[in-house]
């Protein structure tokens, strides 16, 4: 058996090494500006050319039912320049819908009962305003107004990241988590959402990145909830980039 001074000389030193690294890691990880770290990040995701030269994304895949069932529901997600999103689900055979054009909004329900076109709350034209952005905001961020400040360096599933916090031209903020080897996001602060009657921090974890049309997008989304056990996951099957997309697609529904 090993003495305790054999042991003091064996594992100390190694103890000090490792953790020596850890702070190297970090210190290295700290060299870079914000602006450095931005540039590596749209880079890791394509490019900003590539990225100007989309103008609409067709995502299609598919979502976790939410409650106690395990069922999963096929989507289509789709996004046109300027802020403009579209959302179909099909469940049990019925379709809802999730449009916003870029000022307003309308959702369709039909799995709830509800067979009219109801317009967005103030909270989910806030919310999707705040999220519609095709390629986010860090991609041309001084252009859109956006101002970034980086908080420091965190630890996301067990990677160092950059923690970064934007400042949108309208005033919300947001944090976003950039993996400090990729550079890719790996962690985005979501809108809030009530339960048990109190509002509740969101976090939305991105993972298995793959190359499209020369953009990097992650295919696997998953949002979490303070307090909540139970996560949400969307799976991506495929993406078109710079499909057509006509206007009328993100108008209010007609309903017959």
């Amino acid at each position: 058996m090993l003495s305790s001074k054999l042991l003091l000389r064996i594992v100390l030193p190694v103890c000090i090494s490792s953790a020596m690294l850890g702070v190297a890691s970090t210190q290295a990880l700290g060299s870079l500006t914000v602006s450095q770290i931005i540039d590596r990040n749209v880079t890791a995701k394509g490019g900003l050319q590539a990225w100007r030269a989309v103008q609409t994304m067709t995502f299609s895949g598919k979502m976790d039912a939410g409650g106690k069932t395990k069922a999963q529901l096929p989507f289509v997600l789709e996004k046109k320049r300027p802020r403009k999103t579209r959302v179909e689900l099909v469940f049990k055979n019925d379709t809802a819908v999730q449009v916003y054009d870029g000022t307003n909004g309308w959702k369709l329900r039909p799995y709830l009962g509800r067979k009219t076109v109801e317009p967005y709350s103030p909270e989910e034209l806030k919310a999707t305003g705040f999220e519609s952005e095709l390629d986010g905001p860090l991609v041309d961020y001084a252009a859109k107004g956006n101002q970034v400040e980086l908080e420091g360096v965190e630890k996301v599933e067990n990677h160092d990241a950059y923690k970064l916090k934007v400042t949108m031209k309208g005033g919300q903020m947001q944090h976003i988590w950039l993996d400090g080897e990729t550079f890719l996001e790996v962690k985005v602060e979501g809108t809030p959402r009530r339960m048990d009657n109190k509002m509740r921090p969101v976090s939305i974890y991105l993972r298995d990145y793959k190359l499209v049309s020369g953009l990097k997008v992650p295919y696997i989304i998953e949002t979490a909830v303070e307090g909540n056990k139970d996560t949400h996951k969307m799976f991506i099957d495929s993406v078109a980039v710079n499909a057509k997309l006509d206007d009328a697609l993100f108008a209010k529904p007609n309903v017959k």
